[in-house]
């Protein structure tokens, strides 16, 4: 069995695919999640919002990946929520009464991925597509793609992390505005808004893709863990996070990295940083 299979069947995707699923393939430290339900432009159905919650955390645990990138099979990223789906991606009741919205449970499993995650979106990536390539660290966009958030164009609420998050990013003039008009922006329009890290053009795409995942690969792993962590707590206003800080701060002089990141500069040369994270993807004790 090979690398890809293996992993996908870890993830419980199946090979018939009749509903759409999400697939996965590791190589050179570098997980490629991919949205697949291509007549459906990549809409995202309960199953494939549960396929995502169980993917991430085990790529987060797998010593072989460091770095998890999230994207759409062919020319579209993701219309959102399957709207012949919707109730049961969303609004999934529950024999005790509860009702789960899988769709914001596959965006938290995202969220708490501690290694680098980037959404490459190179299509339309509307509705709940966008929740989920936010939930990445950032996204990068071709310039041919197209961004749209829709809930008021059929009547609901966008899920509370999607929105929260939104407001993070663009404010709160913005978020209002993307919102309540349900307006669908080209790419540089929406990296001006903040939906989006960088717009990239369409024929250069992939090559930005592979230079910025190399870029990212070769940074210190320690560093790129603790800030991410750091960036998350500052942005939920967590209370302990000066004791993260302190923490953090500490583990600093302590990891191999510091050293060997200085000595690669006064040398010229470039740096080989050996930190990794204990157990997979948390970081060590104490950061």
């Amino acid at each position: 069995m090979n690398e890809t299979a293996a992993v996908t069947e870890t993830a419980g995707v199946t090979d018939t695919k009749p509903k759409g699923t999400i697939t996965v393939s590791i190589s050179d430290g570098v997980a490629a999640v991919q949205i697949e339900n291509a007549s459906r432009r990549n809409a995202l159905t309960k199953a494939m919002c549960i396929q995502l919650q169980e993917l991430m955390p085990t790529l987060d645990e797998d010593p072989r990946v460091s770095l998890v990138t999230l994207r759409g099979v062919g020319s579209i990223f993701s219309a959102g929520a399957n709207i012949g789906d919707l109730a049961s991606v969303i609004l999934d009741r529950q024999d005790d009464g509860t009702v789960i919205d899988h769709l914001s449970q596959a965006d938290g499993a995202i969220a708490a991925v501690a290694k680098p995650t980037i959404a490459l979106v190179d299509g339309a990536c509307m509705g709940g597509g966008w929740q989920i390539a936010s939930a990445c660290d950032f996204i990068i966009a071709s310039e041919r793609s197209v961004f749209a958030i829709t809930p008021s164009k059929i009547g609901i609420i966008y899920p509370r992390p999607g929105i929260e998050r939104l407001v993070r990013q663009v404010g709160l003039a913005n978020a209002k505005f993307i919102l309540l008009t349900a307006d669908t922006f080209s790419a540089t329009r929406a990296q001006a808004l903040g939906l989006v890290a960088e717009t990239v053009p369409d024929d250069e795409f992939e090559a930005r893709c592979t230079a910025l995942i190399d870029s990212i690969r070769s940074r210190s792993k320690f560093s790129q863990h603790s800030m991410k962590q750091l960036v998350d707590l500052a942005a939920a206003n967590d209370p302990q996070i000066d004791e993260h800080w302190d923490a953090a701060w500490a583990a600093m002089t302590e990891s191999p990295d510091m050293q060997i990141g200085i000595n690669a500069f006064l040398h010229r040369q470039a740096p080989q940083f050996t930190w990794r994270p204990a157990g997979g993807g948390q970081l060590s004790e104490g950061v």
